[in-house]
């Protein structure tokens, strides 16, 4: 498996030979081609500054370790928030008007996984753009190091309080009404961080929790991708431990998924659904979601009468179109929820607080809030692929076979069957060697065939 480098950062396992993974040796190039571009401007305040921050998973402080000595070495200050969400770290760059910041992540990656999550200055992802100059910088090998008077400094601050406090902060974060419906919930934090800020929030919320899969040592109980199979224990928790609502976030808390009272699956798709009708019903706006989501948010936003816009997949994508169109909530189908009035990030805690702020309005189970909203089943697929040509074959081979329809080229391949509103999507993903396959439909078994259909066109039955 080669390096991943895509918007969603610089992505590998760790150990190996060292053309197949994130070696020490990727990470000082690429850290050190992230100095030479933050150079590239002046510093905000006199010297450069960058926070990082990292999960839980267990080579984070190797990879802390080596990021920081080469900022160091770069003659940059750098600001250790240690173990943080992504969110808080993205926050902290803000906080400290720093002039960029860095997540050691893989976010739902398998906990041999590691990724270096490169920030600007308003604590939002590299675009495209400025990925490929920095790309051009590391293959060139266009740095340079300080001398031993010109180095830079390590501090270590805490900012996951500071992000809670700008949470429960949030207009349309109701405490009061989420205190007094006296919500009991479960949250996995999957050994990660999510055990570290997940239980201030619930706290600041007047909200009783039960913590499970909470070491925070990085050995994952379970994958860590926040899907319906994955959180079995958690669902059986819930239903044992009578509670409300079941919460789970994934090792870096930037995604969110619920677990109905009963135990079932409210779904990732249905995270974003659920607060954007809570936003949008108090400050209508436009909405975004990327073109792999499902299309319940659509509906939802003409239901408000608002508008929706679609984006290609990946965060930055995500927000650079919520500032083109002046969106006041978006995200991802993957239970990504983006804020804008609070940052540009996908952020498992303010999700939870306007999802938990929904709730108390509605006076409602979480079951029940769910058959409120449009009933749409995405079915979620994968094929592994080696190359970027395997890749582009496999796609050029379903649009063949679909050459007289309408083919929507945004991301991948999108096809739509207007008379039903199914829909599926091939493209390969930013995050893994794998080509996602998505179809939705009315019903999961109609969303599965339609899957099963172009699998097997892939397959060439």
């Amino acid at each position: 498996m080669t390096l991943i480098k895509s918007i969603s950062g610089i992505r590998g396992t760790i150990g190996g030979a060292p053309d197949n993974s994130l070696s020490p040796v990727d990470i000082v190039k690429f850290i050190s081609a992230y100095s030479s571009l933050i150079k590239r401007k002046a510093p905000r305040n006199g010297r450069y500054k960058v926070v990082v921050g990292r999960d839980a998973r267990v080579s984070g402080e190797m990879v802390a370790n080596i990021v920081t000595g080469t900022l160091v070495s770069c003659g940059i200050d750098v600001v250790d928030a240690g173990l943080a969400s992504t969110p808080t770290t993205e926050m902290a760059v803000i906080f400290e008007q720093a002039d960029g910041g860095i997540i050691i992540t893989a976010s739902h990656n398998p906990a041999q996984w590691n990724a270096l999550k490169l920030l600007n200055s308003n604590g939002e992802f590299l675009t495209d753009e400025e990925g490929r100059i920095l790309t051009g910088i590391a293959d060139k090998g266009e740095f340079e190091f300080n001398e031993a008077f010109g180095l830079g400094v390590i501090t270590h601050k805490d900012f996951t309080q500071k992000h809670v406090e700008a949470v429960i902060k949030h207009p349309l974060v109701d405490c009061q009404a989420v205190r007094k419906a006296g919500f009991k919930v479960v949250i996995d934090t999957i050994n990660s961080v999510g055990s570290i800020c997940m239980p201030p929030l619930f706290e600041a919320l007047g909200v009783e929790y039960i913590v499970i899969n909470d070491s925070c040592d990085g050995r994952f109980a379970h994958n860590p991708e926040p899907l319906p199979a994955n959180l079995t224990e958690l669902s059986e928790e819930v239903v044992k431990s009578g509670a409300d609502l079941g919460i789970s976030v994934d090792p870096d808390v930037d995604r969110l998924a619920f677990i109905c009272e009963n135990g079932e699956p409210f779904v990732e798709e249905y995270t974003l659904v659920a607060v954007a009708d809570y936003v949008l019903g108090r400050k209508p706006g436009p909405a975004v979601s990327n073109i792999s989501s499902s299309r319940a948010l659509a509906d939802v936003a003409a239901a408000h009468g608002c508008n929706y816009e679609p984006c290609k997949v990946g965060e930055v994508n995500a927000t650079t179109k919520m500032r083109e169109i002046g969106a006041v909530i978006g995200g991802e189908g993957n239970g990504g929820v983006i804020v804008p009035d609070l940052h540009y990030g996908r952020d498992a805690l303010i999700g939870t607080a306007l999802f938990l702020s929904h709730l108390a309005h509605r006076k409602m189970k979480v079951s029940e809030l769910k058959k409120t909203f449009p009933e749409w089943h995405v079915s979620k697929n994968k094929l592994s692929v080696n190359s970027q040509e395997e890749a582009e074959k496999a796609i050029a081979k379903v649009a063949s076979h679909y050459a007289d329809r309408k083919l929507n080229r945004m991301d991948g391949l999108r096809v739509d069957f207007e008379d039903t509103g199914m829909w599926f999507i091939l493209r390969r993903s930013n995050t893994e060697p794998i080509i996602r396959i998505y179809a939705e439909a009315r019903s999961e078994k109609q969303a599965d065939a339609l899957a099963q259909v172009v699998l097997s066109i892939l397959a060439g039955n």
